[in-house]
């Protein structure tokens, strides 16, 4: 398919660029994941023969806000105490099956 804007114009802001953005982690409303969907952003509009103007694309993508900076990480200590917790409830299933028998 042809582009169809002059050479040197800004590119149309479409639905299915506003999805990648998203998905890109470039909206900062969600890691960058593609995320899959049985119905895209715009595919309803689109197959209604009404897709949506630049302009309401425009207006979607202010109200998305901007990405947040990273966090920082919490480091070994999470994990430690998720393993702990994991070891100790295995050890205390462990006693009360040896318990039972």
């Amino acid at each position: 398919m042809a582009d169809e804007r002059p050479s040197g114009a800004a590119p149309r802001d479409t639905a299915d660029r506003l999805r990648a953005d998203i998905d890109r982690g470039l909206t900062g409303d969600k890691v960058p994941v593609t995320d899959p969907a049985a119905a895209p952003l715009g595919t309803d509009d689109e197959a209604a023969g009404t897709p949506p103007t630049a302009a309401e694309v425009a207006t979607a993508r202010a109200g998305l806000g901007t990405p947040d900076p990273p966090q920082p990480s919490r480091g070994l200590r999470g994990s430690w105490v998720g393993l702990a917790f994991i070891i100790v409830l295995c050890i205390a299933a462990v006693a009360i099956v040896w318990l039972v028998v």
